[in-house]
C-alpha cells in the first residue's frame, strides 16, 4: 500500500514510524513532514498540512491507498470530506465530527445534553457578559477556554478576577487567538489526576488505547507557562480498570452514541482528556486526533498493525479486530529549545543521532527538526521527543533520560521531572 500521512511533527513521526512496521506499507509519503521523518518517508515539504487541494492533488500522484490526517485543523477544516468525495480511503473524523474539538461550545453543549459528566460551565459571545458573571460567580481558580483551535493554549487558568477579566479581554478583545476567541466557555476548576485516553472508534465499537498522562507544564514541578506537552508516560497508574470500566459506561460509549444521534458519526481516533476528580471521572476536553505527545508513548506499546486498524475503522469493521498491547510501560521526555514556549532561536546543530535521526535504546521522535546536509538542525519550539519503553516507570524513564544525555543542540531544554508524581504513587 502507498500510505500518505499528513502534519510534520512529533505525532506524525511516531505514526510514520508504526505505520513503517506494517507489511503492508509499501511506501510512506509525508506532508509536509519534518527532518526526521524524511529518514521514514518521502516528504512533500511545499505543501501545508491546511492545504486541502494540494493534499488531494498528492494523494492521486503518489496513488495513495490510505490518508491518514493527523492535526486537528486540516480535520475541522474538512481535508477528510474533500478525500472520501475523490474516492481515497481515510483515517480521520469529517468536518461534521471534528467539531467535537474544533469548538468547545459544542463540546460542552453536547456533554450536557446527553448527562456526560463535565465540569459545570457557561459560554459567551460577549465579553461584558462574561466578565459580569464572573463577578456574580466569585469562585476561584476558574478556568476560561476560547471556542476554537488554539495550537492546545487556548485554556486560561485564573487565580482570581482580575486574572479572570484580563483573559477575557485578551482572548475576546485582543484575539490572541484570532477567530478562536470569538466566544469563550468559562467552567469550573476541576481536581484530581489528569489522564488522557486516546479511544480507535469507527462510530459504533470503540476501543481504548493505553491510557497515559501529560506534563503540559514548561519547568520542573509543573511550574511555568502552558505548552503543547513536555513529557508523557503509559499508561497511567492513576487510571484503574474500575475506573476505565466507568469510563466506558459514562463517557466513551455515550459520547459516540451522542455524536451518532446528531449525524455526526466518528471515525478515527478520539481523545478523551479527563479528570478523575472526588465525584468521579469528569470530561476536561475532547480531541478530534491523536494526542501529541500521548502518541508517543501510545504507539510504541501498540502489538497489533497499525495500518489494519486503520483500515478496519474505514470499512466500519473495528469490532473483527483484536487489539494487542505489550505489557511494558513507555516515557518520553521532550527536548525543546530555549526560551520556549515564548521567544526562541531555531537552525542550531543537534549532535548524537545517527543518520536516521535516532540514538540507541530509544525512539526519538522529531517534532520540530530539518534535515540538510547530512545533519538534523532544530525547527521548532519541540524539538525531539525521547520515548523508551521499560518493564515498569523506574526503567522507561531512566532509559528515556539516558538516551537524552546521548544528544545535544545550543540551549535545549527538557523537564527533569517527567514522570516523578506518577512514580512516587507507584511507589507509596
Amino acid at each position: 500500500m502507498n500510505i500518505l500521512v499528513v502534519g510534520g511533527g512529533g505525532r506524525e513521526h511516531a505514526l510514520v514510524m508504526k505505520i513503517n512496521e506494517s507489511e503492508k506499507a509499501d511506501k510512506i509519503f509525508c506532508v509536509p513532514g519534518n527532518g526526521g521523518i524524511s529518514r521514514y518517508a518521502e516528504c512533500i515539504s511545499d505543501i501545508k498540512a491546511t492545504d486541502i487541494d494540494g493534499v488531494v492533488e498528492t494523494a492521486k500522484k503518489v496513488n495513495a491507498d490510505l490518508v491518514v490526517v493527523a492535526p486537528d485543523d486540516p480535520l475541522v477544516l474538512g481535508m477528510v470530506d474533500e478525500l472520501n468525495k475523490q474516492g481515497f480511503a481515510t483515517f480521520g473524523p469529517n468536518k461534521d465530527a471534528a467539531i467535537i474539538e474544533g469548538s468547545k461550545v459544542f463540546s460542552k453543549n453536547l456533554m450536557k445534553k446527553y448527562n456526560i459528566p463535565t465540569a459545570e460551565y457557561e459560554t459567551f459571545s460577549s465579553a461584558i457578559d462574561a466578565v459580569n458573571y464572573l463577578k456574580e460567580r466569585n469562585e476561584y481558580p476558574i478556568v476560561i477556554k476560547a471556542d476554537g483551535l488554539a495550537l492546545g493554549k487556548g485554556v486560561i487558568i485564573a487565580q482570581d478576577f482580575k486574572e479572570a477579566e484580563d483573559a477575557v479581554k485578551s482572548i475576546m478583545e485582543d484575539k490572541i487567538f484570532g477567530a478562536s476567541g470569538s466566544k469563550i466557555v468559562i467552567e469550573e476548576f476541576l481536581t484530581g489526576p489528569e489522564v488522557s485516553v486516546l479511544c480507535f472508534t469507527d462510530g459504533t465499537t470503540i476501543k481504548p488505547m493505553i491510557s497515559s498522562m501529560d506534563h503540559k507544564r514548561a519547568l520542573d514541578g509543573d511550574q511555568g507557562l502552558n505548552t503543547g506537552g513536555m513529557g508523557t508516560i503509559a499508561p497511567n497508574p492513576y487510571y484503574t480498570d474500575a475506573i476505565a470500566k466507568e469510563c466506558m459506561t459514562t463517557i466513551f460509549k455515550p459520547t459516540i452514541d451522542a455524536m451518532n444521534n446528531e449525524n455526526r458519526t466518528f471515525k478515527g481516533c478520539l481523545y478523551f482528556g479527563l479528570m478523575l476528580t472526588p465525584k468521579g471521572p469528569k470530561v476536561i476536553e475532547y480531541n478530534c486526533r491523536f494526542g501529541d505527545p500521548e502518541t508517543q508513548v501510545v504507539l510504541p506499546l501498540l502489538d497489533t498493525d497499525i495500518v489494519d486498524i486503520m483500515m478496519a475503522i474505514y470499512n466500519d469493521k473495528l469490532d473483527s479486530i483484536n487489539i494487542r498491547w505489550k505489557n511494558e510501560t513507555a516515557a518520553c521526555v521532550v527536548m525543546a529549545s530555549g526560551g520556549y514556549p515564548k521567544k526562541y532561536e531555531t537552525g542550531k546543530l543537534i549532535e548524537g543521532l545517527d543518520e536516521r535521526g535516532q540514538v540507541s535504546g530509544a525512539f526519538v521522535y522529531h517534532a520540530g527538526t530539518k534535515f540538510e546536509d547530512k545533519s538534523f538542525y532544530t525547527a521548532g519550539g519541540r524539538v525531539l521527543n525521547v520515548t523508551a519503553t521499560g518493564k515498569n516507570l523506574k526503567e522507561a524513564l531512566s532509559q528515556s533520560y539516558n538516551c537524552v544525555k546521548k544528544i545535544k543542540f545550543e540551549n535545549s531544554h527538557c523537564r527533569t521531572d517527567i514522570g516523578a508524581r506518577a512514580l512516587a504513587a507507584e511507589e507509596d
